[in-house]
């Protein structure tokens, strides 16, 4: 795997990490029994902690990714050939 394909792979994992991450611990100002300022809406959340989740992500996409690499790198289950048509050595 080159660096840029590496690196591409990464972003979209961490992407898709993102997404799984956010919903943690969300609670509107209702759930939270605070009072809804003005202007937002009620889906809103009271303290979203948004550094903390993206701290998360960036440490569950390089476990994923060290996953993937690993799979891409090493192709432990001989599926390679499946997919490149060559034999495998």
């Amino acid at each position: 795997m080159s660096l840029s394909s590496g690196i591409v792979a990464y972003l979209i994992i961490w992407w898709m990490m993102l997404f799984i991450v956010l919903p943690f611990g969300v609670q509107t100002a209702e759930e939270a029994d605070e009072e809804l300022e003005a202007g937002l809406a009620t889906s809103a959340p009271v303290k979203p902690r948004i550094w903390q989740k993206f701290a998360i992500t960036t440490l569950l996409a390089a476990v994923v990714f060290a996953g993937y690499w690993g799979v891409v790198t090493y192709d432990p289950w001989g599926i390679g050939s499946y997919i490149t048509g060559l034999k495998p050595e």
